[in-house]
């Protein structure tokens, strides 16, 4: 595999794992809580399962964040529900089946696990009776995002997303191989997913990830969602951390080549979680595009 990714591959997951070694903080959201009582949150049945979420604002225009790998609302999108604006926005944070607060079930990933997150999310939105949404998604959930802005066009207003690919590649395959085992993750980004989890949910849970985005690679031209690019109708902003050691640009170039009138913002100090590092940057680019 070493020989077949060539310098750039290696050189990508040694970024990745330098940012997972010990002593090293990757940061993530600490708890929505924390920024006061007008974030609130409630379960709501859908598609058989009690979905958590977090909502917080009182504008007209509903903009849901979709997290990432292993994320929820209160570990992802803390900045963003405190300072997106509450009198243009009403925004909903949710935690995706096995994730966060929507267990049970466990967390599995079967061949259409984004197809069934993209429809847990949409018909989420509507058991809240909002009649149109804006996404804003992180990683998987920018992946989910995409899924859904093809799939159900009429219901979906705007798009912003980060961190999102479109296939896997050999050298994606070796970078999520790099995450795999959970105790090489640094004690500061591990321990808010211990806490939310426990350990070995967490651990077992990372594992079965690998093993599900992995099979994508197993498929004609390692293809995710790359057939339903063109299907997206809305307004979509890319935005990419030149600096993401999980996910390389031509990922970011790719998407916004195939999404017809799509926007590429570049972050040049920009990582995987530029909207937690970057935050306040992150929210008004975010906002500009959405108004």
């Amino acid at each position: 595999m070493v020989a077949v990714l060539g310098g750039r591959g290696v050189l990508r997951l040694r970024l990745l794992l330098s940012a997972l070694k010990p002593g090293i903080h990757v940061p993530r959201a600490g708890a929505a809580a924390a920024f006061g009582t007008s974030v609130t949150s409630a379960k709501v049945a859908v598609n058989g399962v009690q979905l958590h979420y977090q909502q917080t604002g009182e504008g007209d225009h509903a903009v849901l964040l979709l997290p990432g790998m292993l994320g929820s609302g209160e570990t992802d999108f803390g900045p963003q529900l405190q300072n997106l604006d509450k009198k243009l926005f009403t925004v909903v944070a949710w935690d995706p089946r096995g994730y966060g607060h929507s267990r049970p079930p466990d967390r599995d990933f079967p061949a259409d696990f984004f197809e069934r997150d993209a429809k847990d999310a949409v018909d989420l939105m509507k058991a809240l009776k909002f009649k149109k949404v804006s996404l804003l998604g992180w990683s998987d959930g920018g992946i989910t995002a995409l899924v859904a802005a093809a799939k159900y066009p009429s219901y979906i207003h705007k798009m912003v997303i980060w961190g999102a690919n479109a296939y896997v590649t050999d050298e994606d395959s070796m970078i999520y191989e790099g995450i795999r085992d959970v105790s090489k993750w640094s004690e500061r980004t591990r321990k808010p997913l211990e806490a939310l989890y426990g350990h070995d949910y967490f651990a077992r849970t990372c594992e079965k990830w690998v093993d599900g985005i992995r099979q994508f690679k197993h498929l004609p031209d390692g293809n995710i969602c790359r057939h339903l690019l063109p299907r997206v109708q809305c307004p979509t902003l890319i935005v990419h951390g030149e600096k993401d050691p999980l996910v390389p640009q031509f990922h970011a170039d790719f998407i916004h080549e195939h999404v017809k009138g799509s926007r590429l913002h570049l972050m040049p100090e920009g990582k995987h979680n530029l909207h937690l590092r970057f935050a306040n940057e992150f929210n008004k680019l975010a906002e500009d595009f959405l108004q």
